[in-house]
C-alpha cells in the first residue's frame, strides 16, 4: 500500500469531501484520524452523516479510521485532539488535511443577501471554523511534523479564493486560507513540509445534491410547465449552468485520490505554497474518479463551452485546450 505507516488528520469527514478524503488515504494503507461533531448519526439530523459511518465504511474497505469527536471552533477540541495523535502515534503525523467548514447551510441560506443585510456574527460563523481553526491546527501539525523533517499539510480552498462567489465573508476566508499555505510553506520548506491549497472543481456532496442539484430539478420541473418572460427566462438560464456546472461534478473522493498521489510525489516540495486543482493533478497523475471519469477543469474550453450550454461546439474542442492560468489572473488581477 502506498502510505502505508503514515498517519493522517482529515478535519471534518463525517461527509463530503472531507469523508472522501478520508476513504482514499486509508485505501491507500495510511492510518486516518477524522473528526467531526457528530460521531452517531441521528434521527432527524439537520444533514446526513456521522464519524462512526466513515469510520465503518473505511473499515468495510481494509483501512484503519480512528474517529475523534472534536468541535473546531473550540480550542480546547484541538488541543485535546493533536495531544492525542501524538500520544498514540509517538509524536507522528504525515498528513493534515484541513477541511473543517461548518457555515454551508448558513451560505446557502443567505447567498445573494448584500453583506451589509447580515449580521457581523455572520463572518465568525463562516470563518471561525473554516479559516481561524486551519491555522490553529496548521500550527499544531507543523510541530510535530518539524520535528521529523517531513509532512504534508493541505488546506481546502476553492476558486472563491479568486472571484466572487456567494458571498465576501466566504471569499475572504478562501483567499486567506490560499494565502496561509503561501506563507506558511516559506517558513517551513527548510523543514521538508510541504504545504498547499487544493482547489476541487464543483463537487456533488450529499448537501450539494440536498440544496443545489434537488431544488434546480424542481424550479426545472416547475419552469418546463409554464409560461416565462425574458427575466424568468435568463434566472432559468443561470441556474441550468449551475445545474450542469454540479452535474458533471467530482464525487467526495476524487480529492482524496489527488492528496494521496501528492504524498508520494517525490518532487512534492516543488510545489509548496502553491494554489493546486484537482483537475490539473488529475491530469498529472493520470486519475480517474471513482466513477471512471476524467476532468478537464475549469480552465478547459470545452468544460466552459458545456456549461454554458454550447453543447455542439463543445464536441469539435479537443479537451486539452485551456484558458491559460495568466490569463485568470490578468482577468481577476486586483492591480
Amino acid at each position: 500500500m502506498a502510505l502505508a505507516g503514515k498517519v493522517a488528520l482529515v478535519t471534518g469527514a463525517t461527509r463530503g469531501i472531507g469523508k472522501g478524503i478520508a476513504l482514499q488515504l486509508a485505501t491507500a494503507g495510511a492510518t486516518v484520524y477524522i473528526t467531526g461533531r457528530t460521531l452517531q448519526s441521528r434521527e432527524g439530523a439537520p444533514a446526513p452523516g456521522s464519524l462512526n459511518e466513515t469510520e465503518k465504511e473505511v473499515e468495510n474497505r481494509g483501512g484503519r479510521c480512528i474517529a475523534v469527536a472534536c468541535d473546531h471552533s473550540r480550542d480546547s477540541d484541538i488541543d485535546s485532539l493533536f495531544d492525542q495523535i501524538n500520544r498514540e502515534q509517538n509524536g507522528r503525523l504525515d498528513i493534515l488535511v484541513n477541511n473543517a467548514y461548518s457555515a454551508v447551510d448558513a451560505i446557502m441560506q443567505n447567498s445573494g443577501k448584500p453583506f451589509w443585510t447580515l449580521p457581523p456574527t455572520f463572518w465568525d460563523e463562516v470563518n471561525n471554523v473554516g479559516l481561524r481553526n486551519h491555522y490553529i491546527c496548521a500550527v499544531k501539525a507543523s510541530q510535530m511534523m518539524v520535528a521529523r523533517k517531513s509532512g504534508l499539510i493541505v488546506n481546502i480552498s476553492s476558486m472563491g479564493g479568486l472571484l466572487y462567489l456567494f458571498t465576501p465573508a466566504y471569499g475572504v476566508g478562501k483567499t486567506a486560507c490560499d494565502r496561509m499555505a503561501a506563507d506558511c510553506a516559506i517558513e517551513l520548506k527548510k523543514q521538508n513540509v510541504a504545504f498547499v491549497s487544493l482547489w476541487p472543481g464543483p463537487v456533488q456532496t450529499e448537501l450539494v445534491k440536498k440544496n443545489i442539484l434537488e431544488p434546480m430539478r424542481q424550479n426545472q420541473d416547475r419552469a418546463g410547465q409554464s409560461d416565462s418572460n425574458v427575466a424568468e427566462h435568463r434566472e432559468q438560464s443561470r441556474t441550468t449552468a449551475v445545474h450542469r456546472m454540479f452535474e458533471q461534478g467530482e464525487t467526495p473522493e476524487f480529492a482524496g485520490k489527488c492528496i494521496v498521489a501528492l504524498a508520494q510525489d517525490a518532487g512534492l516540495m516543488k510545489k509548496t505554497g502553491r494554489v493546486l486543482t484537482t483537475a490539473d493533478l488529475g491530469q498529472e497523475y493520470s486519475l480517474c474518479d471513482v466513477d471512471g471519469r476524467s476532468y478537464s477543469g475549469t480552465r478547459s474550453l470545452k468544460y466552459i463551452l458545456q456549461i454554458v450550454g454550447w453543447t455542439k461546439a463543445s464536441e469539435y474542442v479537443p479537451s486539452f485546450i485551456a484558458i491559460p492560468k495568466f490569463v485568470y489572473n490578468a482577468y481577476y488581477g486586483r492591480f
